[in-house]
C-alpha cells in the first residue's frame, strides 16, 4: 500500500472508531499508529549470550565452605557450585567456575568476567547499588565460633567486644565488616587465608571469628574443638543470593525461577543436606 492511500485509509479508520465509540478522531489516530506491543524487538539478555556461548560462567572464592570451595587440585566443589551446574544443565550449557577473591569479587563481576557469582554471598546494599540480587538463596546469619571451651564466655555482643577479646576475620567480606562495626574494642586480626583461618582459633592464636551461622556449624563438624555459639539466635540477620547483571529482568526472572522450582522440588534442599549433614 502506497503511503498516501495508507494515511487515507487510517484517518477513515479512525473517522469510523470516532463515529462508533466517541473517541476523538486524533487520539484514535494517534493509537492506530502507536507500535503494537506483540510486533516489539526481543530484549537482548545475557541469558542469549550463554545459550549462544555453550557457557554459564560463575564467579566463586572458592575459600568458603560449605558454598564454594577450591581444593588443592584445582577443581572447586560445594553447595553453590552444585547448584550452578544444575542452572547450568537447565540451560543446555556447561558451568564453569572463575576464581575471585572477596575483594575483587564485584569489581570482577560488574566488569562482566562472569555471568553471575555465588559462594555464599550476602546480600548488602552497596552490592545491590551494583548488581541485581536473585530471591534469596538461603537465610543464614552472623554468629561466632570458638573453642569449645569458651562458649560460656563469649555469649553475647558485650562478652566479644572488649580488649581481652582477640578477633579475627578474613578480608574484603560482611565478616570483616561486621567486626570492625561491631567489635570496637576487641583486638582485631584480619587473617588472609579464609580456608585455614578457624585452624588460627584452635591453636589458642586467636579467640573468636564471627561468620555466618551455616558455616559455624559446618567447621565444627570438621573440627570438634570449635564451637558455635547459639547458631540459632544469630548475632545480625543476614540473606545469601547470587548476584546478576544489573537490569537484565529477562536472566533474572529465568534464574529466580529455577530457583523456586528448585526448592519446591527438593532439589536445593538435597544439594544443602549433601553439603551440611
Amino acid at each position: 500500500m502506497k503511503t498516501a492511500a495508507r494515511v487515507a485509509f487510517t484517518a477513515g479508520a479512525a473517522l469510523a472508531v470516532t463515529l462508533a465509540t466517541g473517541i476523538p478522531a486524533n487520539v484514535a489516530l494517534a493509537q492506530s499508529a502507536a507500535p503494537s506491543p506483540m510486533s516489539s524487538p526481543a530484549v537482548h539478555s545475557r541469558l542469549d549470550d550463554i545459550v549462544k556461548s555453550g557457557t554459564l560462567r560463575a564467579c566463586a572464592t572458592g575459600d568458603y565452605k560449605p558454598y564454594s570451595y577450591r581444593r588443592p587440585d584445582g577443581q572447586f566443589e560445594g553447595v553453590d557450585v552444585d547448584l550452578v551446574a544444575s542452572l547450568a544443565k537447565s540451560l543446555g550449557v556447561k558451568p564453569v567456575i572463575v576464581p575471585t577473591t572477596w575483594k575483587g569479587l564485584m569489581d570482577d563481576f560488574t566488569a562482566g568476567k562472569c555471568d553471575t557469582a555465588v559462594g555464599g554471598i550476602s546480600v548488602t546494599l552497596d552490592r545491590a547499588a551494583r548488581a541485581y540480587y536473585s530471591n534469596v538463596v538461603m537465610v543464614d546469619g552472623k554468629s561466632p565460633i570458638v573453642r569449645c571451651a569458651d562458649v560460656a564466655k563469649y555469649q553475647t555482643l558485650a562478652d566479644l567486644n572488649k580488649p581481652s577479646t582477640r578477633a579475627i576475620a578474613n578480608p574484603g567480606g560482611t565478616n570483616e565488616r561486621f567486626a570492625r562495626q561491631y567489635l570496637p574494642n576487641a583486638s582485631l586480626t584480619i587473617y588472609p587465608d579464609n580456608v585455614t583461618i578457624f585452624q588460627q582459633i584452635a591453636d589458642g592464636k586467636a579467640d573468636v571469628m564471627v561468620t555466618d551461622s551455616s558455616e559455624t556449624l559446618l567447621q565444627h563438624k570438621i573440627n570438634p574443638a570449635l564451637c558455635p555459639v547459639n547458631p540459632d539466635k544469630p548475632l545480625q540477620f543476614g540473606e545469601k543470593a547470587y548476584l546478576l547483571p544489573r537490569g537484565d529482568d529477562v536472566f533474572k526472572h529465568y534464574v529466580d525461577q529455577w530457583l523456586n522450582l528448585a526448592q519446591k522440588t527438593g532439589e536445593y534442599q538435597g544439594v544443602v543436606d549433601k553439603w551440611l549433614k
